[in-house]
């Protein structure tokens, strides 16, 4: 896993190609409503994807919607491009599951 931090620059772009994800600090969020167990079933695909590439997000479950925090502990808590793959891969997988991004 890439662990190079990345740029202020870098991060606008990466920004820019993630519609629908919001940097809070070092960490990229965003909430894809869907009712709770419809929530658990999405947030095991993403931890089995998660598994396979070595790189996991904080998940924050709630009866109507999930919420995903991304950043790359190994890096001291910053953003890398490791967070922008799994935020691409997120929002693959909440498309799979019919999940409606939350604003």
């Amino acid at each position: 896993m890439d662990t190079e931090t990345l740029t202020e620059e870098q991060i606008a772009e990466h920004l820019a190609a993630r519609p629908g994800w919001v940097r809070d600090g070092d960490e990229i969020t965003r909430s894809f409503g869907l009712r709770y167990h419809g929530g658990v079933a999405m947030i095991v695909h993403v931890a089995d994807v998660e598994r396979l590439i070595g790189h996991h997000a904080d998940i924050d479950l709630r009866w109507d919607h999930v919420r995903f925090g991304l950043t790359t502990h190994d890096a001291g808590h910053k953003l890398t491009t490791a967070d922008f793959d799994l935020a691409a891969r997120i929002d693959q997988i909440a498309a799979a599951h019919d999940a409606v991004p939350v604003t």
